[in-house]
């Protein structure tokens, strides 16, 4: 509380004027980010809802989110929730619900529209998005919160971007051996 008032140059008793105690604030500076999780939300929602070219649009909305995921202060602040989230784990909780679970649930429902379109083959969207999401993201996002350098060269990022396209397509562009035969015969 001392560093904040310090940074805002007000005294320690003005800031628990405005705040209770420390989860409160902590809560709210982290509530404040919500707006760029917003911003993923559409982007994501944005790129794939008219999408023709799946690899097209899958790779540009690969390019962006690992771009704005991978930004420094982004990855400062899921690292801070996350060292707090035995602390104040109400916090923690809301931030996944609100931010990361948001962009998920809208990349499982444009999943779902892309394969009944035919344009994917997806059983199950939900776990098509933490596919997606974790193939791009395991790695840069894992260096970054265990080295602590926040700073991934834009060529790293391309080529995550390129693979986990890939192999996403490679596991759901088509039906598995054998599926498309036996789903016909269900529905005689």
């Amino acid at each position: 509380m001392d560093d904040v008032a310090g940074f805002a140059n007000v005294s320690k008793p003005t800031v628990y004027n405005h705040f209770d105690d420390k989860e409160q604030l902590f809560a709210e500076v982290v509530q404040a980010t919500a707006d760029r999780i917003d911003g993923l939300v559409r982007l994501v929602g944005d790129t794939l809802s008219r999408a023709d070219d799946v690899e097209k649009a899958l790779t540009e909305l690969a390019r962006q989110f690992i771009g704005a995921i991978m930004q420094p202060q982004t990855l400062r602040l899921r690292r801070l929730v996350i060292a707090n989230a035995d602390r104040f784990p109400d916090v923690g909780r809301r931030w996944y619900k609100q931010g990361f679970e948001r962009v998920l649930m809208t990349l499982a429902e444009s999943f779902e529209s892309l394969s009944s379109r035919g344009l994917l083959h997806i059983s199950d969207p939900h776990l098509a998005a933490d596919h997606f999401v974790g193939l791009l993201l395991w790695i840069p996002v894992n260096r970054a919160m265990f080295t602590g350098n926040y700073h991934a060269r834009k060529v790293d990022l391309e080529r995550y971007s390129q693979a986990a396209v890939r192999a996403f397509l490679h596991g759901y562009r088509f039906a598995p051996r054998g599926e498309a035969s036996r789903e016909g015969t269900q529905d005689r």
